[in-house]
């Protein structure tokens, strides 16, 4: 009689529970690079962040929309769009920063088809013209197949992989300048929060073997840039030193 009479409330409850998770699903993704675009934009240098990031995003939420087209689940896909947006605009504002400060005036552009260049034009424009060719030609392999079961779930655990990925561009990039000057820990530190609510989430509900690999994989890339941003800041790389060259004392 009780649980009758509390009916009222714990269905409107439940309800309002299911809306926030969903909404937390959507745009929860995106808030990590929040203070990363801030800081972009306040110091005007985009040299800290991996542009690689948002093409690892890009691929697979693209991905992750199509695989919708063969499971229908409505916060995948909306949080699919939302995420693409976000990176498109985190490369707008990087490709803006990065060309006004670039002293080589020569113009890289998508259809010169340059690898050396991949992922390094003058506008932004060319990064959306990449993105469209991708989508139309992952769409034009999906309608093709989208009736293979094994197609459907092959294009989701991609999906998953590819996201696992997400944190290896930073990894390299911040190797590779001993340095995680420009880098939001931030957004590092929330990466690291979210991956490892959502690998327990993975392994409490006894998801699917590659859901909870994957996840693991992403926390163990966060904690790798965490422990680099730790190094690199207590132990700077010493500027090398400058000798000058016996011709130009010479010359003085």
């Amino acid at each position: 009689m009780e649980a009758e009479g509390l009916g009222w409330l714990l269905v409107p409850l439940h309800q309002l529970v299911s809306w926030g998770a969903a909404g937390a699903m959507v745009f929860g993704g995106v808030v990590p690079y929040i203070p990363q675009y801030r800081d972009i934009r306040r110091t005007q240098n985009a040299e800290g962040f991996s542009t690689y990031v948002c093409l690892v995003l890009l691929v697979a939420n693209i991905l992750r929309i199509l695989f919708w087209f063969g499971r229908h689940e409505s916060p995948l896909l909306w949080q699919s769009v939302v995420m693409i947006l976000t990176m498109l605009l985190m490369l707008k504002l990087c490709t803006e920063v990065r060309v006004a400060n670039e002293l080589n005036l020569k113009r890289r552009v998508f259809s010169d088809f340059d690898p050396h260049h991949f992922w390094h034009w003058s506008s932004f424009a060319d990064y959306v013209q990449c993105v469209l060719a991708f989508t139309g030609v992952a769409g034009y392999i999906t309608y093709l197949s989208i009736d293979s079961a094994l197609f459907v779930e092959t294009l989701g655990f991609l999906a998953v992989l590819t996201e696992a990925m997400l944190g290896v561009p930073q990894l390299y990039r911040n190797h590779r300048h001993q340095s995680t000057e420009g880098m939001s820990i931030k957004m590092v530190l929330m990466w690291t929060s979210g991956d490892t609510f959502k690998t327990a989430y993975f392994l409490l509900n006894a998801a699917p073997l590659q859901f909870s690999v994957c996840g693991l994989l992403q926390v163990l890339v966060d904690l790798a840039i965490l422990g680099q941003a730790y190094v690199f800041t207590r132990y700077p790389l010493k500027p090398a030193p400058h000798v000058a060259h016996p011709a130009s004392a010479k010359a003085l």
